[in-house]
């Protein structure tokens, strides 16, 4: 079987009928990463010790035919922000260049106790700030569709690593769009959870309040599989809740006639002047596929999305000021030589921190200075309590949202980097899902006409799907089926 074919769930069946062992899979991927990953820069570091003696233990298992989950053995990639101890943990950032992880995230710990294989770590903007992965302050990744366009970010190099079959699928972070935008961008799928569906302990905090950990896989049903392994109440994380626990069959065994119950609302306020046509086009044409399986599609309104990325720009800088702070180049960091700790710290982040952190960073600590704290954060905060409310509302009509995932196709290098508020402007559609904490994925459109008639380009297009609190069952159930008749 051919990489480029690999599923979470046909691995799974071949690896049960000893059509090929964890371990030649696992080999067959390094080599695929030494020929590919220079071109496409997906992964920072490889971990090709720890991934042999993991993929040697599940085929021991099944040497001596121990039960051995669905995910047993699968080669993964994880974002350079979620800890495994042992292993370096840059964040993109010069500050953490020598930084390795003393303890596992908890997401790691499951899915080593699950048995699957761990390829490396991936490329990102530097502490997961940006859309394009061009923040990192190490390398550039490239998309694997079109290397003079950027992979989209701050996740980009697990969903360019997914895209370009060096791993089955790969663990990434969403704070404002992060796992959503680059899976369009590249082609594949990105789920962001409800917040506190996954344990957020042992990723390396952005904004606390908006974090999630989330999956990039080839398939939706992928998706389904690799949440279900992930999810659950962890009493390390504060905001972890315990209802995540409940999440049953239903998220990889849907049923037809639950899917066809659901209702769908597409807002209007998403069809904003500066939407791409193409990518009008295209999440329509899913519209319209999703109508054939006979779902009840009708137009809804949310009124406060147009304060949204305002709001977020406002939220997220505030919390990133806070959660920096820590990364002082004492402990870990760049210990540039100083006559006073004044003076060390200053120059530790001068040299450790880009020019993206120190942007944000700024920005939030005069959002919460005396005097501007009620003028812009408290406002903020009160904003997004109306942006929820809209959801609220939204779901008392509907089960599910459809909207398209960014404004426009993947965009080139450099495009954006003069212009952050141009840049700020990709997340325009992901951000109000992490401010209501709600449950988004990004599902590729099908290849096919436009509405026009015209064909599309090959530049992958995605479009997102929102479900109600704890309710991945309903985005999950709807993507797949969506994905079988379709994809």
């Amino acid at each position: 079987m051919h990489l480029h074919d690999l599923t979470i769930k046909n691995f799974h069946q071949g690896l049960l009928k000893k059509e090929f062992s964890a371990l030649e899979i696992t080999q067959a991927f390094f080599d695929w990463i030494e020929k590919r990953d220079w071109e496409t820069g997906a992964y920072l570091s490889l971990s090709k010790d720890l991934a042999v003696r993991q993929a040697e233990a599940v085929d021991i298992k099944i040497a001596k035919n121990e039960p051995v989950g669905v995910i047993a053995g699968i080669p993964l990639a994880f974002k350079d922000n979620i800890l495994i101890e042992g292993r370096p943990a840059t964040a993109g950032s010069k500050i953490l260049k020598d930084y390795t992880a003393s303890y596992d995230a908890t997401v790691i710990k499951k899915l080593k106790k699950a048995g699957t294989v761990f390829l490396g770590k991936t490329n990102c903007d530097e502490f997961a700030m940006g859309s394009s992965t061009e923040n990192s302050a190490y390398k550039l990744t490239r998309n694997p569709h079109d290397l003079s366009r950027v992979p989209g970010g701050s996740s980009g190099g697990s969903a360019a690593a997914v895209a370009a079959h060096m791993a089955i699928a790969a663990l990434g972070s969403d704070t404002g769009g992060s796992i959503r935008q680059p899976a369009a961008f590249c082609g594949v799928v990105g789920l962001k959870p409800t917040y506190g569906a996954v344990s957020r302990f042992g990723l390396i905090a952005m904004a606390s309040s908006l974090d999630q950990i989330g999956p990039f896989t080839k398939t939706v049903e992928d998706a389904a599989i690799l949440f279900k392994e992930i999810a659950g109440y962890d009493s390390m994380d504060s905001a972890s809740s315990p209802l995540s626990n409940n999440y049953g069959d239903e998220l990889v065994n849907p049923r037809l006639e639950d899917i066809r119950k659901l209702k769908i609302g597409v807002p209007e306020e998403y069809w904003v002047a500066g939407l791409d046509k193409e990518v009008a086009e295209n999440v329509e044409r899913a519209t319209k596929d999703l109508q054939s399986l006979k779902a009840e599609v009708k137009k809804i309104s949310l009124p406060h999305t147009k304060y949204a990325l305002s709001c977020y720009y406002i939220i997220m800088p505030a919390e990133v000021s806070s959660n920096l702070e820590r990364f002082d180049g004492i402990r870990y960091g760049t210990r540039q030589g100083a006559e006073n700790l004044l003076e060390l710290y200053k120059r530790n982040r001068e040299a450790g921190f880009g020019a993206e952190p120190k942007r944000r960073i700024l920005l939030g600590t005069f959002v919460l200075s005396s005097g501007y704290y009620d003028a812009y954060y408290a406002k903020a905060q009160r904003v997004r309590r109306l942006i929820r409310q809209d959801f609220d509302e939204a779901f008392k009509e509907v089960d599910v949202i459809l909207t398209p995932v960014t404004p426009t196709p993947p965009f080139k290098f450099g495009e954006k980097v003069a212009d952050p508020l141009a840049m700020y402007l990709s997340d325009i559609f992901t951000v109000p899902v992490n401010l209501a904490g709600l449950p988004a994925i990004s599902i590729p459109v099908r290849q096919g006409s436009n509405v026009s008639g015209q064909i599309s380009s090959n530049l992958p297009i995605g479009f997102q799907l929102i479900g109600k609190h704890l309710r991945e069952a309903d985005i999950l159930g709807l993507g797949q089926y969506y994905e079988k008749l379709y994809l």
